[in-house]
């Protein structure tokens, strides 16, 4: 019976590159670690008014929530009585669902990218898809019913704060400003670059009040809490040394 073959032994590790392994983890681990805590840190404090304006609408009380239904009810009558209006609230809606405004952002990015920009085009491409699942998952924890009214002119699924439309369109113009800003050297580019971004929030805004989907709060909540995201990411990323950011 012909012998079988021996299994060869493993060869040993070795053990100056385990050690090097382990030191480059807890060289990481020491330079990640204070951009981490910096970005928690700011997280807590400019979440601070969004929770605040959540306990309101959650609670229904104050004077907000009877302005937010009055809004709505002038908001909504105006729109009834102006069919161009109204088409034109629902285009809007429909171009600018929250997956389009980030596919609108891909060519943003690589301009980012090809120009050198690389390591912020590394940190606003999370910073978008982890604020899409974030702003899906307050709407979970705060529960808010969407406006009812007679005669509803649209009709909405899921929760109402915060807006998803405004919270993902502030997410998206933040983080694309953010990223774009070494490029515009120029004063007139950034203004100008402001004022588009502002448009685009402020009409999106407009957009969910007057079809009646969304209370004026639910989009100002939107706004806020696309400003404390991205810039509580801001600031984990603002600790890299000034060399690895180029």
């Amino acid at each position: 019976m012909p012998d079988r073959p021996r299994a060869r032994p493993h060869a040993p590790a070795d053990p100056a590159a385990a050690d090097l392994g382990r030191r480059r983890l807890v060289s990481l681990g020491r330079r990640l670690a204070p951009r981490v805590g910096r970005g928690l840190l700011a997280a807590a404090l400019t979440v601070l008014p969004v929770g605040a304006l959540a306990g309101v609408v959650k609670a229904q009380v104050g004077p907000l929530v009877p302005l937010d239904r009055a809004a709505i009810l002038a908001a909504t009558d105006v729109t009834r009585t102006h069919p161009g209006l109204l088409s034109a609230l629902v285009a809007w809606q429909e171009v600018f669902l929250p997956g389009y405004v980030y596919l609108m952002t891909v060519p943003v990015l690589v301009f980012a990218w090809r120009r050198g920009l690389r390591s912020r085009t590394l940190w606003a491409l999370p910073t978008m898809l982890v604020g899409w699942n974030l702003g899906l998952d307050v709407k979970l924890l705060v529960r808010r019913a969407r406006p009812e009214y007679a005669d509803p002119i649209s009709a909405a699924p899921g929760w109402s704060f915060p807006s998803g439309h405004v919270f993902n369109m502030t997410m998206a113009c933040v983080c694309c400003l953010v990223l774009l800003w070494p490029l515009l050297r120029r004063p007139a580019a950034r203004v100008a670059a402001c004022a588009v971004a502002g448009v685009l929030v402020v009409v999106t805004m407009l957009d969910r009040v007057f079809l009646g989907v969304h209370y004026p709060s639910d989009t100002v909540g939107g706004v806020l809490l696309a400003f404390a995201l991205a810039f509580s990411s801001w600031v984990g990323y603002a600790g890299l040394p000034r060399r690895r950011r180029r």
